[in-house]
């Protein structure tokens, strides 16, 4: 007997009666390029809403986390529930930006389903002046 990863016999009767939907396997797909001295990241985020999508900037990872709930119910025609399902997901992604992108260099956008969001791709280094230390 072959051994497919990924594939339970079982799993045909779920597909079947399952919604399209719901899938979350390919969550925030991310395309990545340069333009105008910023990197664009490009993220697919279908089915969710603006709200439900967090950005965080923390010692220099960008972690986009992305989260979806929903409810389905279906009833016949005297009102008797036939299926209930509900679905309760997250989906995160981390990209390292460099130690000296601050929170105000990022600009995101989010429309129809796609998350744009752009990071300079040089960030210009504070010259610290020259202190002396007096001698005692």
């Amino acid at each position: 007997m072959k051994y497919y990863p990924g594939f339970n016999r079982f799993d045909l009767f779920d597909d079947f009666f399952s919604d399209a939907t719901t899938k979350t396997a390919n969550v925030l797909k991310t395309d990545i390029h340069e333009k105008d001295g910023y990197y664009v990241l490009s993220m697919e985020a279908p089915g969710i809403k603006k709200e439900d999508i967090q950005i965080e900037l923390k010692d220099g990872y960008l972690k986009v986390t992305a989260s979806r709930n929903s409810s389905k119910e279906d009833k016949d025609e005297k009102g008797r529930i036939i299926r209930q399902e509900r679905y309760s997901g997250s989906s995160s992604r981390s990209f390292y930006v460099g130690e000296g992108i601050k929170q105000e260099d990022v600009k995101a956008n989010f429309d129809n389903g796609e998350l744009i969001i752009s990071i300079p791709t040089e960030t210009k280094k504070v010259e610290e002046e020259t202190k002396f230390i007096p001698i005692l």
